[in-house]
């Protein structure tokens, strides 16, 4: 009689698959959208941390701290910008040896304890200079932070950047992993995986704007952090909560190893003949991947030389590589074009966390009685990206697939195009904006509705709507398997290089 029970070992990359036991996973019973679902809990809370303290630090900065308002967008650019650097090494470490599983909760944890200490740095008064009346502000009397009073909260800082980087590079793998492509009904649940975990952490961004920010400015930025820290807290208990019901994918060894040794080879082989066919390279015929033509002097390196040593019919890894290593490699390779065409992206989105927030500052933000907080104008950047990702899921996609005839609708690279463009008219409409602020704040000696900034915030959503998940969606779904962690680091970096090239402008 033939089991009803369904077991897979992987998909045909080799990789393995168990149980949190280290069995043999049980598709019934492991998996699908209730395991991803679980994870998603981890980025949804460092959504709720990172955005709650981005999107509102640089007014805390300048108006608590009385740090210059061109140190304080510094300062938090550096802070996101770190968060997401420190990403490649925390995909390097999952690959390497850690798993996903294991590196999401170890991370998870770090963030909890790094948000507790901003905190902590937040509440204790002695953390804080003296206050300054509006008078001395204006006239640039107020005393800075010392650097003493600043060491608490930049450690808090870089402890959630080190944390937050670990779940970002690897929860987005880790929910995909509980999906088996082979499948026709789960490969169909993995197209809209990366809209719909998109849509998940919005919804934690939007309640990080709006709650969290006039929590930290109405009643004290210590109970803010503090709601930050118990939902991390609260999402670490949920994530090892949901251990049972988990696919684990065992890590395949160091991917970084893999592509400087395929490098090494192809260049101390450069002299070496091709040979008259590829199926001559090394392992040619029990490839995972498939050869290519592309980068062909790459292929060097699987070029079997006469002296090459080798054990039970095996060349040593040391000596020549195999044909899938140097596919891997070369499907790493054709990332880095879409890598750095993404940056600029990312420098316009960071002017909208610091440069625009603190500009909202000096417009007219009343509605009625009610002063609406400088961090919350970001609402409307959220409420775009939840409006796009709904209709990219909901409308787009069924749209596109009767000119496309394809399950996908529209590819992640014409995401990022489309991400680009909205990127480029929201620059317009920022530019127009700013230099209508300024004359008649000059001329008039008044303020301009708040609102003005709206259509900016209302591209640039729309435009990350597309972008994050195109590029998300190619460099998981382009990366070797053994890679997919690095790869989302990768991918974070371009948010990253975003950051930092806005300090430098």
């Amino acid at each position: 009689m033939v089991s009803a029970v369904t077991h897979f070992d992987g998909e045909d990359d080799g990789t393995v698959v168990v149980n949190f036991r280290g069995q043999p996973v049980d598709k019934s019973r492991t998996g699908g959208w209730l395991a991803a679902g679980l994870i998603l809990g981890s980025e949804l809370a460092e959504r709720i941390c990172v955005v709650g303290i981005s999107m509102n630090l640089v007014t805390y900065l300048v108006g608590d701290l009385h740090i210059p308002t061109s140190k304080s967008a510094t300062i938090v650019t550096n802070f996101m910008g770190t968060l997401n650097l420190l990403a490649l090494l925390a995909g390097f470490l999952a690959d390497a040896k850690l798993g996903r599983y294991l590196t999401v909760a170890i991370f998870s944890t770090i963030t909890a304890v790094g948000v507790s200490l901003l905190t902590v740095a937040t509440s204790i008064p002695s953390m804080r200079p003296p206050a300054c009346s509006e008078t001395r502000r204006q006239h640039h009397q107020c005393i800075e932070a010392s650097g003493r009073q600043l060491a608490l909260l930049y450690a808090a800082l870089y402890v959630i950047a080190l944390g937050g980087g670990g779940i970002k590079s690897n929860v987005s793998g880790f929910g995909s992993d509980q999906f088996d492509v082979r499948d026709a009904k789960e490969r169909k649940a993995m197209i809209f995986f990366f809209n719909r975990f998109y849509f998940c952490i919005s919804l934690g961004s939007l309640f990080a704007v709006t709650v969290l920010v006039y929590i930290q400015d109405n009643v004290g930025r210590g109970w803010g952090y503090g709601i930050s820290a118990g939902a991390m807290a609260i999402a670490v208990f949920v994530l090892f909560g949901g251990t049972p019901f988990y696919r684990l994918r065992k890590p395949q060894g160091s991917p970084l190893t893999v592509i400087w040794r395929v490098i090494y080879l192809a260049c101390k082989k450069r002299n070496l003949p091709y040979p008259v066919h590829p199926s001559l390279l090394n392992e040619y015929h029990n490839a995972k991947v498939s050869h290519t033509e592309r980068l062909r002097c790459l292929d060097k390196a699987a070029i079997v030389d006469g002296e090459d040593a080798k054990e039970n019919g095996i060349y040593y890894s040391w000596v020549v590589s195999t044909v899938t290593q140097v596919e891997e490699v070369k499907m790493v390779l054709k990332l880095i074009p879409i890598w750095s065409t993404c940056i600029l992206f990312w420098t316009v989105y960071s002017q909208m966390t610091t440069l625009s927030v603190e500009q909202a500052t000096f417009m007219d933000r009343n509605i009625g009685s009610f002063v609406v907080p400088s961090g919350s104008i970001s609402v409307f950047l959220i409420l775009t990206i939840l409006i796009f990702t709904s209709l990219n899921e909901k409308l787009i996609v069924p749209f596109a697939r009767r000119f496309t005839h394809t399950t996908e609708g529209i590819t992640s690279l014409q995401r990022v195009g489309i991400g680009l463009i909205f990127s480029m008219m929201a620059m317009v409409a920022s530019a127009i904006v700013e230099k209508q602020r300024r004359v008649i704040a000059i001329r008039d000696q008044t303020q301009i509705s708040v609102f003005w900034l709206v259509p900016q915030f209302f591209l640039v959503g729309a435009g990350e709507g597309f972008a994050y998940v195109g590029q998300l969606e190619f460099f998981i779904r382009e990366a070797p398997e053994r890679m997919k962690s690095m790869s989302t680091g990768l991918f974070l970096t371009t948010i990253a290089m975003g950051f930092f090239g806005m300090d430098k402008k």
